[in-house]
């Protein structure tokens, strides 16, 4: 099959319709950061969502609405005003292999990263010039300048070494893409949706082995930019727009043998 059929084209489009919109996300991890209204809230909320998101979907919302709750409520002034005891109640939450050590690293170098820049985005300023693999490399380095457990280091991935970073490039569609679907934030102007990478996880790679969308068979870095390049030549300016209908259709169980084109 080809891949870029005007017949998969309508297809995706229809899928990508079906789950991007609110009613899809009450049990999705970007569900927590809708929470919040300001800027930087909707940020910190979003990043830390992400990062534990692996594993039953219902345990990843419920835990990270703990992580938030446990900052008050309110992510951003909790850590511009905080101080280490302030931190001492993360010591007690694990999700999966994400533990306390791991868990008051994260608190502790975002302190760091929005006492410096009160946001994120500045750390991927590169993603236009040099790609979202050398952004998210950038980001990696300044987040792991806070002293941590090298253990901690697994929790952001790193694509120069291979990985899909499917997290982190969830969280950057969140942050950057753009639509009036009330789903994605759209809260980073500076960075071009076209630059983006497809998250890729074993939901989103089987739909698009199955599309014929994807040939590599490992789910890493080289898959995910493969995966973004087909999905480009659909929609050159905002090609992860279809990770909705690639994931949605995977943890839905969608029937795809029943897919004709």
């Amino acid at each position: 099959m080809k891949v870029c059929t005007p017949e998969l084209h309508a297809f995706l489009e229809g899928k990508y319709n079906m789950y991007n919109q609110p009613g899809f996300i009450v049990n999705d991890p970007v569900s927590v950061p809708h929470l919040y209204k300001s800027r930087q809230d909707i940020e910190i909320a979003g990043f830390l969502a992400a990062t534990i998101s692996w594993g039953n979907r219902i345990s990843i919302v419920a835990n990270a609405r703990r992580l938030v709750h446990t900052m008050g409520g309110e992510p951003y002034k909790f850590l511009i005003s905080s101080g280490p005891e302030d931190f001492k109640p993360f010591r007690d939450f694990v999700h999966r292999t994400f533990n306390g050590d791991d868990c008051l690293f994260f608190i502790t170098s975002l302190q760091n990263i929005y006492k410096e820049y009160n946001s994120m985005e500045p750390l991927f300023s590169t993603m236009n010039e040099y790609g979202a693999a050398h952004a998210i490399s950038r980001f990696r380095e300044v987040f792991l300048n806070t002293d941590h457990l090298r253990r901690s280091e697994k929790h952001i991935s790193d694509p120069m070494a291979g990985s899909a970073a499917k997290r982190m490039n969830m969280f950057l569609r969140w942050m950057v893409r753009r639509d009036n679907h009330g789903v994605d934030f759209g809260l980073w102007r500076s960075i071009d949706p076209a630059n983006l990478i497809c998250p890729l996880d074993v939901h989103s790679g089987n739909v698009a082995r199955r599309l014929g969308l994807l040939q590599r068979k490992a789910n890493d870095w080289r898959a995910a930019e493969e995966l973004t390049a087909n999905l480009r030549q659909f929609d050159p300016s905002d090609p992860v727009r279809y990770d909705f209908a690639l994931f949605g259709m995977g943890v839905n169980g969608w029937d795809l043998n029943k897919v004709i084109f």
